[in-house]
C-alpha cells in the first residue's frame, strides 16, 4: 500500500477539478478508509480511452488502501446521460446492455484488484429496474427542484437542441444510486468527470435530506488534447481498451504520437510513474522529447495490456520506424495467400482488404495525395498492382498517412 494522502496525490497529478469540501475530504482520507464510486454506463461493448481517467483515479484510491466501487449502469444506460451530448443517445436493448456490462466487468479486472473485497462491482439495474414509478416520484422526486435542474450546464445546453423527459430523469437516478450506495456500502464519495458535477451534487443533497448525513464529491477535468480535439480519438475512431478493437500496437502508437504539449499531462494521468520522474521527463525539449513519448507509450500500454504486450508494441514501433521491420511481430498483421499476391492485387483493393483504410475511396484519395506507402516506397498511382516482387522475407509493410502501419505476411 502506498503512503501519503491520496487526495494530495490526485491533486498533484491533475485529477481534481472540483471538490465539495477540500479540507474535510483531505482530513477524512487521513483518518479513515474511504469507500468511493464511479459509474460507467455500458453503452458500448468495450471501455474506451475516455474511461481511463476515472479508472486511474480509482486505482490510485485502491493503492492507498481505500475501497473503489465500479458501478455498471445497467439501469441508467436504459435512460441515457444527456451530459456532454448534443442529441439523445441511441436506445439499447436490455440484453445488449447486460452483455456490455459483463464485458466491462472483465476489463475492470485488468486494472483493479477485486480479491478479498479490495474493490467491488455493482450494477444499478439491481435497484433501479425494480422501482415503482409513483413511489419513486413521491419519495425521491419531491426533493428535486426543476428550476435548479435546468440551471445545470448539461441540461441548459440540451434545451437548445431538445431534451427528452426520459433524459431529464437521469439526474434523479444517479442521485438515487449515490443514496443506495451510501445506505448499503457506506459509500461517502462519488467521483467522475467534470460534466457530472451537477449529478454528484444532487446525490449529496439527497443524502443530506434523507439521511441527515454528509457525503462528498470530486470531479476530474474533461480531457481534450492541446490541439483542442477530444482525447482518445484516432483515424479509425475511438481508442478502445479491448485489444480486439484497438490492438496493443495501435494503442502504443496513439500515445507515442500525442502532441508534444500533452506529454507531461498524460504521463501524470495515464502512468503510475513517480511525479519526480515525470517532472524530469517534462523538462525534455526538441528531439529529446521523443524519449518522454516512448516512456508514455510504453507505460500507458503496460497499464492496459500488460508488460509483455507493451514490449512487443515497442519493438514493433521501433522496427516500423527504423530498419528490420520484418521482425515487427507486434504490428497489426494480415495473412494472405501466396496465390493472391502472385496473381497481383490492386493497391487500392489491398489497403482496403486489410482495413488500413475505411474505404476504397479513402485509399484512392490518400494515394493521390501521396500518403500511401509499401515498404516505405510511396505508391505513385491508384492503378499500381502489388505482386511478389514487393515481398521482403515473405512480408510487406503498408503505411497510410504518417502513423498507420500494417504488415502483410504471405504464405
Amino acid at each position: 500500500m502506498e503512503k501519503g494522502n491520496v487526495f494530495d496525490v490526485l491533486k498533484e497529478r491533475g485529477f481534481v477539478q472540483q471538490v465539495t469540501d477540500e479540507d474535510e475530504i483531505r482530513a477524512i482520507f487521513e483518518s479513515e478508509k474511504v469507500t468511493c464510486y464511479i459509474g460507467f454506463d455500458p453503452t458500448a461493448d468495450s471501455l474506451h480511452a475516455g474511461s481511463l481517467m476515472p479508472i486511474m483515479a480509482m486505482k490510485h484510491m485502491q493503492n492507498h488502501g481505500h475501497h473503489p466501487i465500479a458501478v455498471i449502469g445497467g439501469g441508467t444506460a436504459m435512460v441515457g446521460d444527456p451530459s456532454g451530448k448534443t442529441e439523445m443517445r441511441k436506445m439499447l436493448l436490455q440484453d445488449t446492455i447486460k452483455e456490455n456490462g459483463e464485458k466491462f466487468k472483465a476489463q475492470f479486472a485488468k486494472y483493479l484488484d477485486f480479491d478479498g473485497g479490495k474493490a467491488s462491482f455493482v450494477d444499478n439495474s439491481d435497484w433501479l429496474l425494480e422501482l415503482k414509478y409513483v413511489d419513486f416520484l413521491r419519495d425521491i422526486g419531491k426533493h428535486f427542484s426543476v428550476n435548479r435542474m435546468l440551471a445545470v450546464e448539461s441540461y441548459k445546453i440540451r434545451l437548445e437542441t431538445g431534451l427528452s423527459f426520459l433524459e431529464f430523469n437521469y439526474q434523479l437516478l444517479q442521485a438515487y444510486d449515490f443514496l443506495m450506495l451510501f445506505r448499503t456500502k457506506n459509500c461517502i464519495l462519488q467521483m467522475g468527470g467534470d460534466d457530472q458535477w451537477g449529478n454528484i451534487v444532487a446525490g449529496i443533497d439527497l443524502i443530506r435530506r434523507l439521511e441527515a448525513k454528509k457525503s462528498y464529491g470530486i470531479t476530474s477535468p474533461l480531457l481534450t488534447t492541446a490541439s483542442g480535439n477530444k482525447m482518445g480519438k484516432t483515424e479509425k475512431g475511438a481508442l478502445w481498451l479491448n485489444a480486439n478493437k484497438t490492438s496493443p500496437y495501435e494503442f502504443y502508437q496513439y500515445w507515442i504520437n500525442v502532441d508534444d504539449r500533452d506529454v507531461g499531462k498524460f504521463l501524470a494521468f495515464f502512468t503510475f510513474l513517480p511525479m519526480d520522474e515525470i517532472n524530469e521527463l517534462k523538462k525534455l525539449q526538441g528531439a529529446d522529447l521523443r524519449k518522454a513519448k516512448q516512456v508514455l507509450a510504453f507505460e500507458a500500454t503496460k497499464v492496459t495490456h500488460g508488460e509483455d504486450e507493451a514490449k512487443k508494441a515497442e519493438q514493433a514501433s521501433q522496427a516500423a520506424f527504423g530498419s528490420g521491420w520484418g521482425d515487427a511481430k507486434g504490428m497489426p498483421t494480415t495473412k494472405m495467400a501466396h496465390k493472391k499476391i502472385e496473381n497481383g492485387i490492386n493497391v487500392v483493393d489491398l489497403f482496403s482488404a486489410v482495413k488500413l483504410v475505411s474505404s476504397k475511396s479513402e485509399a484512392r484519395r490518400l494515394i493521390q495525395q501521396g500518403g500511401c506507402y509499401v515498404n516505405e516506397n510511396r505508391v505513385q498511382s491508384i492503378e499500381t498492382v502489388i505482386d511478389l516482387t514487393y515481398l521482403e522475407n515473405k512480408s510487406m509493410i503498408l503505411r497510410a498517412g504518417k502513423k498507420r502501419y500494417h504488415k502483410v505476411d504471405v504464405s
